[in-house]
């Protein structure tokens, strides 16, 4: 550890769970889902606090002008008035629409958190292919370095040929225009690097100095019917479906019960006084009052409604997300089984390529073989090689999509060394709507503060 430390910063080689670390930790789309998060916890606190009993402290000043004839006789008079005290109001019975209404705000907090999962989920696997991209575009760069040199080698024993008179002009044409293709063509692997770097930044917040390769990829699931049955019972969008639902399910009942009846509690304590006049007035007031709507305008009818179509919206959705989660998985798993299988046979691809060619430099050193031959076979292990990196690099992006696709691909089943955002600290501050001078509310204001630094 003391040898790691004095070690320059360049030296480090990064892998793929420092990609998915850096990407956690400093994720704006993440902090936004966070944010929402927050919101969605404070509709709980604000939908409790429509059961507790509200207070206001009012102050009023009027001025009335009377115009009135007696006995033939006009008179003016002004008066002010002036009042102040406090008003207090309670629900007392509403069919049980507000308990309702907290619970369905409740429903709402635990899919917003599965919500947020899902996003955890899509920046981790952004990440993982952005670092695979890398890694791929940078052994493709390698390769074509390596063919350039390797042309050139041949270009210069063509031209020695030539000189000697073994082989004809066309020869060295060929091997100039081959060496001139692969000049593009390393020119344009450079580029589609420098686009996979960018990527890399945007995905992870920084950039990558150096990285170690081809990462050890976790096992995957034994078989598909294996990976659906996860991936039904973890991911995030169904388990957020299914809230979704449990929440509109309850506002269609708090919509019911809002068509009944309700009674509420008033109370008052004040002091009104005449400014114009030495009048002046203390009360203290109680009253009880119960109401039943009998007309609105239908609005009440169609609030129901509506609730009742967001219920049955919401039960679509979550067929929609279990079918859309079933297919992901068939898509991941026969991606990875496909590029397994094409590793394993560009594989064996590079290594008959790499024999060929081989045994065609020989050949052509003795005479048996032309320059074109030579260029063909050594074309032939390139896109070979490039094949093998390639799979290579599908299996990655294969395998974290598979992950992903089971729900399996967060900071926390990953075990990756950062701070697992807690989505029950804040709910928990907040849950039982403290009122601003409480220590609790305190405590909020200390948690708000820390992550406005972050």
């Amino acid at each position: 550890m003391a040898l790691a430390a004095t070690l320059p910063q360049s030296a480090w080689a990064e892998n793929i769970v420092d990609a998915m670390i850096g990407a956690y930790n400093t994720s704006g789309l993440l902090e936004q889902q966070r944010a929402v998060l927050r919101a969605a916890d404070e509709d709980v606190a604000m939908s409790l606090a429509a059961l507790r009993p509200v207070l206001n402290w009012t102050t009023e000043v009027s001025r009335t002008l009377a115009r009135a004839r007696n006995s033939g006789v006009r008179v003016n008079s002004y008066e002010t008035d002036f009042f102040t005290g406090l008003t207090l109001s309670q629900l007392l019975y509403d069919g049980g629409a507000s308990v309702l209404g907290r619970q369905a705000a409740q429903e709402t907090v635990l899919s917003t958190r599965q919500a947020l999962l899902n996003i955890e989920q899509q920046i981790l696997f952004r990440a993982a292919s952005a670092y695979l991209n890398v890694v791929l575009y940078s052994e493709n760069v390698r390769l074509r370095e390596n063919n350039v040199r390797l042309l050139g080698e041949e270009l210069r024993a063509a031209q020695d040929r030539f000189d000697v008179g073994e082989v004809t002009r066309t020869d060295v044409a060929l091997a100039e225009a081959q060496l001139a293709s692969a000049r593009s063509s390393l020119a344009s692997a450079r580029g589609t690097l420098v686009s996979a770097q960018a990527e890399y930044v945007n995905a992870t917040g920084h950039k990558l100095a150096r990285h170690a390769g081809e990462p050890r990829l976790p096992k995957a699931a034994a078989s598909q019917q294996a990976a659906t049955d996860i991936a039904v019972r973890n991911h995030p969008s169904i388990l957020s479906a299914q809230h979704d639902v449990k929440a509109a399910e309850l506002a269609a009942q708090a919509a019911s019960k809002a068509m009944g009846p309700s009674a509420s509690l008033s109370a008052s304590f004040g002091l009104s006084e005449s400014i114009t006049g030495d009048d002046y007035t203390h009360s203290v007031g109680i009253g009880a009052s119960v109401s039943q709507p009998i007309y609105q305008g239908g609005a009440l009818s169609a609030n129901y409604r509506a609730a009742l179509a967001r219920r049955d919206a919401a039960k679509a959705a979550l067929l929609s997300a279990q079918k859309d989660v079933i297919q992901g998985v068939a898509n991941a798993y026969v991606r990875l089984e496909v590029a397994k299988a094409n590793l394993i046979s560009s594989a064996e691809q590079v290594r008959s390529a790499q024999v060929a060619f081989d045994g065609i430099r020989e050949e052509a050193k003795l005479g048996a073989r032309t320059t074109l031959d030579v260029l063909s076979a050594e074309q032939d292990l390139l896109d070979a090689q490039t094949n093998q990196i390639s799979a290579r690099s599908e299996e990655g992006i294969a395998t974290y999509q598979l992950l992903q696709a089971q729900g399996l691909l967060t900071a926390e089943r990953l075990g990756l060394a950062v701070q697992i955002y807690d989505p029950t600290l804040y709910y928990n501050l907040v849950q039982s709507a403290p009122s601003k001078v409480s220590k609790r509310s305190r405590d909020l204001d200390r948690v708000l503060k820390a992550l406005g630094k972050q």
